[in-house]
């Protein structure tokens, strides 16, 4: 495993499988960094709603000629 010490002394970026070259460990972190400072908020997702607020699937017989 190879890795890149940041501040601290611990690895910031560990490689688990294959060798990649110097290059391509600096395309990586050249990505990794954009990433954090692009300053985007990230936003989280709305919990999908309760199953007893989604309205009922089910209809029942002659219910296609209700209107």
């Amino acid at each position: 495993m190879s890795g890149m010490a940041g501040s601290e002394g611990r690895a910031d970026v560990v490689v688990l499988r294959g060798r990649p070259d110097d290059v391509e460990l600096a395309a990586l972190v050249a990505v990794l960094a954009a990433l954090r400072n692009s300053g985007a908020p990230v936003e989280e997702l709305p919990p999908p709603p309760a199953p007893w607020t989604r309205p009922a699937r089910y209809r029942g017989a002659g219910a296609w000629n209700a209107r």
